[in-house]
């Protein structure tokens, strides 16, 4: 209960980042919040009653063991230290991706008989698109970005004159971040990764990026931008859209994340997204027609 409380507040704040200021609930969604948050505080009662909340020092052996190399209060281990192999940039790839869907830890936070998520596209591209996490789809193809999201972000990708297969595309997180499942085991609906996940997955996106040696980097959405950017690097994602950032030495630009345009279908919405777009074509030295400035323009 209590994650998918969390996953909802996360949800409404990456929707505030984004611009969204209102939602629509139903009297019967109102009513199963205002259950579920009776629920919870019941629950927390209970807890607090019975015992008090454990400590790292609380924690047994065989749970240390299973847990790793844990710091006080996470309970994710410290985030791992990449060293890449000599060779040519195939070589160094194929090691750094069998690391990745084989880590441990990364397999411990997948659903059974699901794929960690590594990554897909040209390990030469120019631009390198990074999301936050896979979402359902994803997590079922082993590929990211392969939902309705991501099936816009390959016509985006196309109006730039170039396809899935000439750039990359990635996420910070090589897992679905879960939530209490279903009673058939299933998740329904997703929630953002915590910062402390996004920080135990950066060094495989550090390493792609190290191998891949793009250009430049273009992140999507609010969560995206802040795993990249820092936790309190900004309130709302209209601050730091549509300017130029860093990150692991390349330029970083921030726009939003394509689900974005599929709750707001205006001219307006995907004009800016598209002028974020423009300076990444004008950054990488891409020809820019007539017809491709005037995109989304309002007639």
């Amino acid at each position: 209960m209590r994650n998918t409380l969390y996953a909802l507040t996360n949800e409404l704040k990456r929707l505030k980042a984004a611009g969204v200021h209102s939602v629509s609930v139903d009297a019967s969604g109102i009513d199963r919040l205002r259950l579920a948050i009776t629920q919870n505080k019941k629950l927390s009662q209970q807890t607090s009653t019975a015992r008090p909340s454990p400590k790292l020092g609380d924690i047994d052996e065989s749970s240390k063991q299973l847990l790793g190399n844990v710091e006080p209060g996470s309970l994710l281990p410290i985030p791992p230290k990449i060293k890449l192999p000599e060779g040519d940039k195939k070589t160094r790839w194929q090691a750094l991706r069998e690391l990745v869907i084989n880590d441990e830890i990364c397999l411990k936070q997948v659903r059974p008989g699901m794929p960690v998520v590594f990554g897909v596209g040209d390990i030469d591209a120019k631009v390198m698109f990074v999301g936050e996490a896979p979402g359902a789809e994803e997590e079922t193809s082993g590929e990211p970005f392969v939902g309705p999201a991501g099936q816009l972000l390959t016509k985006m990708i196309g109006a730039m004159g170039l396809s899935r297969e000439t750039v990359y595309i990635g996420n910070i997180m090589k897992w679905r971040p879960q939530i209490i499942p279903n009673s058939k085991g299933g998740q329904i609906g997703n929630r953002p990764p915590t910062l402390e996940e996004m920080q135990y997955c950066l060094p495989f996106l550090s390493a792609q990026i190290e191998i891949v040696d793009p250009q430049l980097i273009v992140a999507l959405g609010s969560t995206a931008a802040h795993g990249l950017l820092g936790d309190k690097a900004f309130a709302t994602l209209g601050e730091v859209r549509g300017k130029w950032h860093e990150f692991g030495g390349k330029p970083l630009m921030v726009t939003y994340h394509p689900s974005y345009i599929l709750r707001n279908k205006t001219n307006r919405s995907k004009r800016m997204i598209w002028e974020d777009l423009l300076l990444v074509m004008e950054r990488v030295s891409l020809p820019i027609s007539d017809k491709q400035r005037g995109f989304f323009l309002n007639r």
